[in-house]
């Protein structure tokens, strides 16, 4: 316990320090293709995601779906947006965090209740 505290407080401080840096670095990465935050992340790596993705609406998904498709086109291209439309990016604006935290607090429930995910099952 005392252990803990002791790293607790030698490293509290150069998070705080650091973690502010780190996430303007990320947002700034994230603006040059027009990313957000969120759309980093893999429906293939996590079943999760898939399900989120699948219960958000249309235009949502479209809309991300773009966002990685220039993205990825912009870093094929050696590229960027331009600073004007880099301005107007909003890389930590949040659209799946709600549906994604409600996904996974049912997979937590199914998990207490032994059942599997529905989304998870397949016929042998």
């Amino acid at each position: 316990m005392a252990s803990k505290s002791l790293v607790a407080k030698i490293f509290d401080p150069l998070v705080k320090f650091m973690a502010p840096r780190y996430q303007a670095a990320v947002g700034k990465e994230l603006k040059k293709y027009g990313l957000r935050y969120e759309d980093l992340y893999d429906p293939m790596y996590d079943l999760d995601v898939e399900e989120t993705l699948r219960r958000l609406p249309q235009d949502v998904v479209d809309a991300r779906n773009q966002r990685l498709r220039r993205g990825a086109d912009m870093s094929l291209k050696h590229s960027a947006l331009p600073k004007d439309l880099q301005e107007k990016q909003t890389p930590f604006a949040e659209y799946m965090d709600d549906t994604l935290e409600l996904v996974r607090l049912e997979a937590q429930e199914r998990a207490e209740l032994s059942t599997g995910k529905p989304y998870e099952r397949s016929i042998p």
